[in-house]
Protein backbone atom coordinates (compact mmCIF):
# COMPACT_ATOMS: atom_id res chain seq x y z
CA UNK A 1 0.00 0.00 0.00
CA UNK A 2 1.04 3.79 -0.54
CA UNK A 3 2.43 5.84 2.78
CA UNK A 4 -0.01 8.53 3.30
CA UNK A 5 1.56 11.56 4.51
CA UNK A 6 0.28 15.19 5.88
CA UNK A 7 1.09 18.37 3.83
CA UNK A 8 3.46 20.82 6.32
CA UNK A 9 6.36 21.96 3.96
CA UNK A 10 7.65 25.10 2.43
CA UNK A 11 6.51 27.33 -0.21
CA UNK A 12 7.96 29.03 -3.38
CA UNK A 13 6.81 30.61 -6.52
CA UNK A 14 8.32 30.22 -9.85
CA UNK A 15 7.32 30.95 -13.63
CA UNK A 16 7.29 28.85 -17.29
CA UNK A 17 7.24 30.02 -20.07
CA UNK A 18 5.98 27.73 -23.00
CA UNK A 19 6.34 27.83 -26.74
CA UNK A 20 3.70 30.03 -28.04
CA UNK A 21 0.88 28.96 -29.04
CA UNK A 22 -0.15 27.16 -25.53
CA UNK A 23 -3.39 26.84 -24.75
CA UNK A 24 -3.38 25.65 -20.71
CA UNK A 25 -6.66 25.43 -20.45
CA UNK A 26 -6.70 23.05 -23.30
CA UNK A 27 -4.04 20.94 -22.29
CA UNK A 28 -4.63 21.22 -18.60
CA UNK A 29 -8.27 19.61 -19.73
CA UNK A 30 -6.81 17.26 -22.07
CA UNK A 31 -4.27 15.62 -19.26
CA UNK A 32 -7.66 14.61 -17.21
CA UNK A 33 -9.35 13.57 -19.54
CA UNK A 34 -11.59 16.40 -19.95
CA UNK A 35 -12.96 15.24 -16.55
CA UNK A 36 -11.01 17.29 -13.81
CA UNK A 37 -9.30 14.58 -12.09
CA UNK A 38 -7.82 11.60 -13.81
CA UNK A 39 -4.77 9.38 -12.37
CA UNK A 40 -2.21 11.27 -10.92
CA UNK A 41 -3.72 14.45 -12.00
CA UNK A 42 -5.89 17.37 -11.64
CA UNK A 43 -7.26 20.00 -13.15
CA UNK A 44 -10.21 22.69 -11.72
CA UNK A 45 -10.86 25.81 -11.89
CA UNK A 46 -7.90 27.03 -14.21
CA UNK A 47 -5.39 24.93 -11.81
CA UNK A 48 -3.39 21.96 -12.49
CA UNK A 49 -2.07 19.63 -10.03
CA UNK A 50 0.05 17.32 -9.15
CA UNK A 51 1.79 15.29 -6.92
CA UNK A 52 5.52 14.46 -7.44
CA UNK A 53 7.71 11.93 -6.03
CA UNK A 54 11.26 13.47 -6.12
CA UNK A 55 12.81 10.71 -3.92
CA UNK A 56 14.04 12.74 -1.75
CA UNK A 57 10.34 14.52 -0.64
CA UNK A 58 7.24 14.60 -1.69
CA UNK A 59 6.06 17.68 -3.99
CA UNK A 60 2.91 19.04 -4.90
CA UNK A 61 2.86 21.22 -7.65
CA UNK A 62 0.32 23.84 -8.40
CA UNK A 63 0.43 25.48 -12.27
CA UNK A 64 -1.93 28.88 -12.95
CA UNK A 65 -2.07 30.35 -16.14
CA UNK A 66 -0.62 33.72 -16.41
CA UNK A 67 -0.57 34.34 -20.38
CA UNK A 68 -2.51 34.59 -22.69
CA UNK A 69 -2.69 31.41 -25.95
CA UNK A 70 -0.20 33.42 -28.17
CA UNK A 71 1.69 35.06 -25.23
CA UNK A 72 1.96 32.48 -22.46
CA UNK A 73 2.90 32.17 -18.94
CA UNK A 74 2.62 30.08 -16.25
CA UNK A 75 2.57 30.22 -12.52
CA UNK A 76 4.40 27.32 -11.13
CA UNK A 77 3.85 26.87 -6.76
CA UNK A 78 6.00 24.17 -5.45
CA UNK A 79 5.04 23.08 -1.62
CA UNK A 80 7.11 20.34 -0.13
CA UNK A 81 9.49 20.02 3.13
CA UNK A 82 12.88 19.77 0.64
CA UNK A 83 12.50 22.68 -1.39
CA UNK A 84 15.88 22.78 -1.86
CA UNK A 85 17.94 24.68 -5.72
CA UNK A 86 18.08 20.59 -6.88
CA UNK A 87 14.56 19.78 -5.69
CA UNK A 88 13.18 23.14 -7.65
CA UNK A 89 14.57 22.67 -10.73
CA UNK A 90 13.85 18.78 -11.33
CA UNK A 91 9.91 19.79 -10.43
CA UNK A 92 10.36 22.63 -13.07
CA UNK A 93 11.55 20.08 -15.80
CA UNK A 94 8.83 17.79 -14.52
CA UNK A 95 6.08 20.02 -14.92
CA UNK A 96 7.46 21.16 -18.23
CA UNK A 97 7.45 17.91 -19.41
CA UNK A 98 4.11 16.82 -18.21
CA UNK A 99 2.55 19.76 -19.68
CA UNK A 100 4.26 19.56 -22.58
CA UNK A 101 5.40 23.97 -22.36
CA UNK A 102 8.37 23.19 -24.90
CA UNK A 103 6.60 21.73 -28.11
CA UNK A 104 6.78 23.69 -31.27
CA UNK A 105 3.43 23.31 -32.86
CA UNK A 106 3.94 25.65 -35.90
CA UNK A 107 5.42 22.96 -38.41
CA UNK A 108 2.08 20.59 -37.60
CA UNK A 109 0.31 23.58 -38.13
CA UNK A 110 1.43 24.63 -41.33
CA UNK A 111 0.76 20.56 -42.60
CA UNK A 112 -2.86 20.88 -40.80
CA UNK A 113 -3.77 24.00 -42.15
CA UNK A 114 -3.19 22.64 -45.87
CA UNK A 115 -5.33 19.47 -45.25
CA UNK A 116 -9.26 19.96 -46.25
CA UNK A 117 -10.14 17.90 -43.13
CA UNK A 118 -7.44 19.22 -40.71
CA UNK A 119 -7.78 22.72 -40.91
CA UNK A 120 -10.63 23.78 -39.30
CA UNK A 121 -9.79 21.21 -36.55
CA UNK A 122 -6.64 22.30 -35.71
CA UNK A 123 -7.74 25.92 -35.54
CA UNK A 124 -10.35 25.04 -33.19
CA UNK A 125 -7.89 23.84 -30.69
CA UNK A 126 -5.34 26.11 -31.46
CA UNK A 127 -2.76 25.71 -28.19
CA UNK A 128 -3.23 22.66 -27.60
CA UNK A 129 -0.09 20.36 -26.39
CA UNK A 130 0.46 16.62 -25.80
CA UNK A 131 0.97 16.58 -22.19
CA UNK A 132 3.29 13.73 -21.00
CA UNK A 133 3.52 11.28 -18.16
CA UNK A 134 6.73 11.27 -15.52
CA UNK A 135 8.25 7.97 -16.84
CA UNK A 136 7.87 5.86 -19.58
CA UNK A 137 7.10 3.01 -16.91
CA UNK A 138 3.71 5.09 -15.85
CA UNK A 139 3.03 5.65 -19.74
CA UNK A 140 3.29 2.19 -20.19
CA UNK A 141 1.32 0.93 -17.81
CA UNK A 142 -1.51 3.51 -18.18
CA UNK A 143 -1.80 1.96 -21.58
CA UNK A 144 -1.66 -1.42 -20.37
CA UNK A 145 -4.52 -0.66 -17.89
CA UNK A 146 -6.80 0.25 -20.69
CA UNK A 147 -5.86 -2.52 -22.96
CA UNK A 148 -9.23 -4.27 -24.38
CA UNK A 149 -11.29 -2.33 -21.78
CA UNK A 150 -14.45 0.41 -21.96
CA UNK A 151 -13.32 3.97 -20.94
CA UNK A 152 -15.44 3.82 -17.45
CA UNK A 153 -13.31 0.49 -16.92
CA UNK A 154 -9.91 1.95 -17.71
CA UNK A 155 -10.54 5.06 -15.62
CA UNK A 156 -11.70 2.73 -12.41
CA UNK A 157 -8.46 0.16 -12.71
CA UNK A 158 -6.42 3.07 -13.66
CA UNK A 159 -7.80 5.15 -10.59
CA UNK A 160 -7.43 1.84 -8.47
CA UNK A 161 -3.96 1.09 -9.31
CA UNK A 162 -2.54 4.99 -8.14
CA UNK A 163 -4.62 5.17 -5.14
CA UNK A 164 -3.72 2.01 -3.50
CA UNK A 165 0.22 1.98 -3.97
CA UNK A 166 0.91 5.72 -4.97
CA UNK A 167 2.16 7.92 -2.00
CA UNK A 168 -0.68 9.81 -1.01
CA UNK A 169 -0.54 13.41 0.98
CA UNK A 170 -3.49 15.57 1.95
CA UNK A 171 -4.07 19.42 1.51
CA UNK A 172 -6.36 21.60 2.50
CA UNK A 173 -8.91 18.73 2.48
CA UNK A 174 -8.04 17.03 -1.31
CA UNK A 175 -6.04 13.60 -0.77
CA UNK A 176 -3.22 13.53 -4.21
CA UNK A 177 -1.60 10.41 -4.82
CA UNK A 178 2.09 9.86 -7.05
CA UNK A 179 2.20 7.12 -9.35
CA UNK A 180 3.35 3.97 -8.09
CA UNK A 181 6.86 2.93 -8.20
CA UNK A 182 8.26 -0.47 -9.88
CA UNK A 183 9.28 -1.42 -6.51
CA UNK A 184 6.13 -0.53 -4.81
CA UNK A 185 4.18 -2.93 -7.49
CA UNK A 186 6.73 -5.41 -7.20
CA UNK A 187 5.95 -5.69 -3.03
CA UNK A 188 2.23 -6.16 -3.71
CA UNK A 189 2.95 -8.58 -6.46
CA UNK A 190 0.59 -10.46 -8.57
CA UNK A 191 -2.08 -11.12 -5.51
CA UNK A 192 -2.06 -7.00 -4.86
CA UNK A 193 -3.26 -6.18 -8.38
CA UNK A 194 -5.50 -8.83 -8.50
CA UNK A 195 -7.12 -7.78 -5.35
CA UNK A 196 -7.68 -4.07 -6.83
CA UNK A 197 -9.85 -6.03 -9.83
CA UNK A 198 -7.08 -6.17 -12.16
CA UNK A 199 -7.26 -9.62 -14.20
CA UNK A 200 -4.44 -12.12 -14.40
CA UNK A 201 -3.38 -11.26 -16.99
CA UNK A 202 -2.78 -7.68 -16.84
CA UNK A 203 -1.31 -8.10 -13.39
CA UNK A 204 1.06 -10.37 -13.77
CA UNK A 205 2.15 -8.29 -16.78
CA UNK A 206 2.75 -5.32 -14.95
CA UNK A 207 3.74 -7.38 -12.31
CA UNK A 208 6.49 -8.67 -14.15
CA UNK A 209 7.86 -5.29 -15.88
CA UNK A 210 8.14 -4.00 -12.30
CA UNK A 211 10.33 -6.60 -11.40
CA UNK A 212 12.42 -6.37 -14.09
CA UNK A 213 13.07 -2.50 -14.00
CA UNK A 214 13.64 -3.10 -9.67
CA UNK A 215 16.08 -5.83 -10.59
CA UNK A 216 17.87 -3.72 -13.27
CA UNK A 217 17.01 -6.40 -15.93
CA UNK A 218 15.39 -3.65 -17.98
CA UNK A 219 15.44 0.00 -17.79
CA UNK A 220 12.50 1.99 -19.67
CA UNK A 221 14.47 5.48 -19.62
CA UNK A 222 17.36 4.07 -22.26
CA UNK A 223 14.30 3.56 -24.97
CA UNK A 224 14.16 7.46 -24.94
CA UNK A 225 17.76 7.34 -27.05
CA UNK A 226 16.23 5.11 -29.77
CA UNK A 227 14.11 5.59 -33.22
CA UNK A 228 10.57 4.84 -33.03
CA UNK A 229 10.97 1.84 -34.56
CA UNK A 230 13.48 0.37 -32.12
CA UNK A 231 11.39 1.65 -29.65
CA UNK A 232 8.43 -0.76 -30.51
CA UNK A 233 10.40 -3.45 -31.13
CA UNK A 234 11.88 -3.34 -27.41
CA UNK A 235 8.22 -2.81 -26.09
CA UNK A 236 6.65 -5.70 -28.03
CA UNK A 237 8.96 -8.03 -26.37
CA UNK A 238 7.93 -7.66 -23.17
CA UNK A 239 4.77 -9.82 -22.59
CA UNK A 240 1.77 -7.65 -22.69
CA UNK A 241 2.62 -5.22 -24.71
CA UNK A 242 1.46 -5.18 -28.56
CA UNK A 243 1.54 -2.47 -31.07
CA UNK A 244 -1.70 -0.27 -29.97
CA UNK A 245 0.32 -0.24 -26.70
CA UNK A 246 3.64 1.05 -27.58
CA UNK A 247 2.38 3.59 -29.98
CA UNK A 248 0.51 5.03 -27.17
CA UNK A 249 3.80 4.68 -24.94
CA UNK A 250 5.32 7.42 -28.22
CA UNK A 251 2.72 9.55 -27.90
CA UNK A 252 2.54 9.85 -23.80
CA UNK A 253 5.63 8.89 -22.68
CA UNK A 254 8.30 9.88 -25.03
CA UNK A 255 6.60 12.87 -27.16
CA UNK A 256 7.33 11.48 -30.51
CA UNK A 257 5.63 13.69 -33.08
CA UNK A 258 5.02 10.66 -35.52
CA UNK A 259 3.22 7.79 -33.81
CA UNK A 260 -0.32 6.32 -34.66
CA UNK A 261 -2.34 3.85 -32.72
CA UNK A 262 -4.41 2.76 -36.02
CA UNK A 263 -5.92 0.14 -34.09
CA UNK A 264 -7.92 2.36 -31.47
CA UNK A 265 -11.44 1.85 -32.36
CA UNK A 266 -12.35 5.29 -31.00
CA UNK A 267 -9.49 6.93 -32.77
CA UNK A 268 -11.37 5.30 -36.02
CA UNK A 269 -14.22 6.11 -34.97
CA UNK A 270 -13.51 9.53 -34.80
CA UNK A 271 -11.73 9.59 -38.00
CA UNK A 272 -14.80 8.53 -40.13
CA UNK A 273 -16.73 11.12 -38.54
CA UNK A 274 -13.97 13.49 -39.32
CA UNK A 275 -13.08 12.08 -43.07
CA UNK A 276 -17.11 11.80 -43.19
CA UNK A 277 -17.12 8.08 -44.14
CA UNK A 278 -19.96 7.73 -42.08
CA UNK A 279 -18.55 4.65 -40.06
CA UNK A 280 -15.16 3.56 -38.62
CA UNK A 281 -12.33 3.11 -40.86
CA UNK A 282 -10.87 -0.49 -40.36
CA UNK A 283 -7.26 -0.35 -39.03
CA UNK A 284 -5.62 -0.82 -42.62
CA UNK A 285 -7.53 2.32 -43.79
CA UNK A 286 -6.44 4.44 -40.82
CA UNK A 287 -3.05 3.63 -41.01
CA UNK A 288 -3.01 4.14 -44.37
CA UNK A 289 -4.67 7.45 -44.73
CA UNK A 290 -2.55 8.36 -41.57
CA UNK A 291 0.78 8.71 -43.71
CA UNK A 292 -0.66 11.65 -45.76
CA UNK A 293 -0.46 13.39 -42.18
CA UNK A 294 3.16 12.14 -41.28
CA UNK A 295 5.21 13.30 -39.52
CA UNK A 296 2.64 14.53 -36.64
CA UNK A 297 0.31 11.62 -36.48
CA UNK A 298 0.80 12.09 -32.83
CA UNK A 299 -0.82 15.83 -32.84
CA UNK A 300 -3.83 14.35 -35.13
CA UNK A 301 -4.36 11.61 -32.87
CA UNK A 302 -4.13 13.81 -29.33
CA UNK A 303 -6.70 16.76 -31.26
CA UNK A 304 -9.01 13.79 -32.43
CA UNK A 305 -9.59 12.77 -29.60
CA UNK A 306 -9.24 15.95 -27.33
CA UNK A 307 -12.13 17.24 -30.28
CA UNK A 308 -14.30 13.64 -29.18
CA UNK A 309 -13.60 13.90 -25.08
CA UNK A 310 -14.40 17.55 -24.81
CA UNK A 311 -17.93 17.49 -27.02
CA UNK A 312 -16.50 19.70 -29.93
CA UNK A 313 -16.07 17.16 -32.62
CA UNK A 314 -19.28 17.93 -34.37
CA UNK A 315 -18.49 22.05 -33.94
CA UNK A 316 -15.48 21.37 -35.75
Amino acid sequence: MGSFFELLMGRTITTLTPTSPYDFDLTGAYVTYFRGHYGADWFQDGVFRRLLDLRDCLCLVKVRSLGTVDSPSLELELQGTTLNDSVVSEAQSQVAWLLGIDQDLAPFYRMAYKDPFLAKFARGLKGLHIPQTVSVWEALVFAILGQQVSAHMAHMLRTLFIQTYGFSLKESGITYHTFPSPKAILQAGEGGLRSIKLGKRKAQFIADIADTLVSGERDLERLRALPDEEIIRSLTCIPGVGPWTGQWVLIRGLCRPDAFPHGDLALRRSLGLLLKCGSSLQPEEALNYSYGWSPFRSYVTTYVFAAARSGRFHEL
